[in-house]
């Protein structure tokens, strides 16, 4: 068994109308120091989101969303974000925003493997059962 190695991770959310604080899930970041992983994965319910804010471009929303998971990559398709050190970066996309793309509160835990640990939340906290 692998050792259990510190991760911290937050929900990416859709956030129609800021004022009224209501979102819906549509992803992941997962940043794992003690693995150099940073990761983020998207998964976003159009039909969900067509119901929930029918007047939002949900292709726009799509474009700023596919743009987190490049951050996280690093390197020059991201900006001159993608120079930051992979924690830097986790920092920049996880800082409060009051923007229509927003993060939940960062939370930490314990996993063997951050790629399956990302694929549990993706599941459990984006994906509706």
């Amino acid at each position: 068994m692998r050792e259990l190695v510190p991760f911290d991770y937050a929900v990416i959310r859709v956030v129609p109308w800021v004022e009224r604080e209501e979102f819906i899930n549509a992803g992941v970041i997962l940043s794992c120091p003690g693995r150099r992983f940073l990761e983020a994965r998207v998964d976003l319910d159009l039909g969900r989101l067509a119901a929930f804010a029918p007047g939002l471009d949900a292709a726009t929303i799509r474009c700023f969303l596919e743009a987190i998971p490049q951050v996280c990559a690093g390197g020059d398709g991201a900006g001159p974000i993608g120079r930051l050190t992979q924690r830097e970066r986790f920092h920049w996309l996880v800082a409060p925003r009051s923007t229509v793309i927003q993060t939940s509160p960062v939370h930490s835990g314990l996993c063997a493997d951050p790629e399956e640990t990302l694929g549990h939340l993706v599941a459990t906290m984006v994906r509706v059962p």
